[in-house]
């Protein structure tokens, strides 16, 4: 992925290294939808013997949680004890801008104006609108504040433990994460949010699985339309997201963690179905082909 002296976004906090020690309330977050909470509680089921259900309790918000991690020193607001360019700042601003021009001029086209999230780059834990982050929960979208939170530590699970390594992976993620933001803005996770009220369970489940493989749809439209416009990808970039897709996917979270695959407790969808619905938004790069919750089938 030929990324260095791509044009950056603006829109990067960096709160990494800017303090911790204080006790989290209620579980990780509240409300933000993220890639990574399956993974996270899986892992922790399998590497520390923890219950998966509590753990997704947690992050969900149920019950009353305390974590408490080392103070660490305060340093100036957006540079959190960091050097402001470095290369894995550098490298998610410039992801993150190419996800503003690709959103920017699609909504254009359709008359409308594009608000650009923010994007938080933090450490152990943050504040956020939707409760407290925390970096167990992967990277995740708060449309409470309308930002994605990224603790980059999420890369060493990617790469170490689903055997997704390289940089097109990082960026598949973030783009996954912006897609939920247009989500947000759209309307669309509100409305999710309303059925949740009136559905059991397992039919929410099934419409989360529709949620997140849209937000996969949207990540290829992302690959799409950015690849037109800076030509920074090759075949092999291509192949290295696809694989990322299919690592996130819940029967390869579950095989690889549990040893065993149950469908019905999915919530993100299989690795086939992940990797299906990114190359929907990759070779079409239309938005209307990313209706899956049309979709007879996903």
């Amino acid at each position: 992925m030929r990324w260095q002296g791509q044009k950056e976004s603006q829109n990067v906090e960096d709160r990494r290294g800017s303090g911790g020690g204080f006790r989290m309330p209620g579980g990780a977050r509240t409300g933000g939808i993220g890639i990574g909470t399956l993974i996270i509680a899986l892992l922790g089921a399998l590497l520390f013997g923890v219950n998966p259900l509590t753990v997704i309790d947690m992050l969900g918000g149920g019950g009353q949680v305390a974590i408490e991690q080392p103070r660490q020193p305060s340093t100036p607001s957006g540079q959190g004890g960091q050097a402001g360019n470095d290369a894995e700042r550098q490298f998610v601003s410039v992801v993150l801008a190419s996800t503003e021009e690709v959103w920017s001029r699609l909504f254009a086209g359709s008359g409308s104006r594009y608000p650009a999230p923010r994007l938080v780059l933090y450490s152990g834990m943050t504040p956020t609108a939707c409760g407290t982050g925390n970096s167990a929960a992967g990277p995740f979208y708060c449309p409470a504040d309308q930002r994605v939170y990224i603790d980059l530590s999420f890369n060493r699970v990617l790469r170490d433990k689903l055997g997704a390594a390289g940089e097109t992976a990082q960026a598949y993620v973030i783009a996954h994460e912006v897609g939920h933001h247009i989500q947000n803005i759209t309307g669309l996770m509100d409305k999710v949010q309303a059925a949740r009220q009136r559905m059991s369970e397992s039919d929410y489940n099934q419409l989360s699985i529709r949620l997140e493989l849209q937000a996969d749809c949207y990540a290829g439209i992302w690959a799409h339309h950015s690849q037109q416009a800076r030509n920074w990808l090759d075949a092999s970039d291509i192949e290295e997201a696809m694989r990322a897709a299919a690592a996130v996917g819940d029967d390869n979270i579950q095989r690889r963690t549990q040893g065993m695959v149950v469908p019905e407790s999915f919530t993100h969808g299989t690795s086939a179905q992940r990797v299906r619905w990114f190359r929907t938004g990759l070779q079409s790069g239309a938005v209307d082909q990313c209706d899956t919750f049309s979709a007879r089938n996903v």
